[in-house]
């Protein structure tokens, strides 16, 4: 079998993006936002800490695994990795040398 040859020999990983990776890129966005969504409205609060707004859902997360289901458990993940990821993104996007 003939090995195909790079389109873009000097472009590493930033060649062309077919339409499939960014409905794909949608699709996922959406699963991880609705998974959010979904361990807020399933998860149960500690009843000492009862968060209105999301500087205190951010402070009363670290309570979440108190109960020891695996639903608050979750979302005090998604909670602190959702930041994560997107200050890495932005991080990963302003550091690219402009060539």
């Amino acid at each position: 079998m003939k090995q195909r040859a790079k389109r873009f020999p000097t472009h590493h990983g930033y060649g062309e993006v077919k339409v499939s990776r960014y409905v794909a890129l949608f699709v996922v966005l959406l699963g991880w936002v609705g998974l959010g969504v979904y361990l807020h409205f399933t998860a149960f609060w500690p009843s000492t800490c009862r968060p209105d707004n999301l500087f205190e859902i951010y402070a009363c997360s670290m309570r979440l695994p108190e109960s020891g289901h695996w639903r608050e458990a979750a979302l005090l993940t998604w909670l602190w990795g959702t930041p994560i990821l997107f200050l890495l993104e932005l991080s990963r996007r302003l550091g690219r040398p402009k060539d």
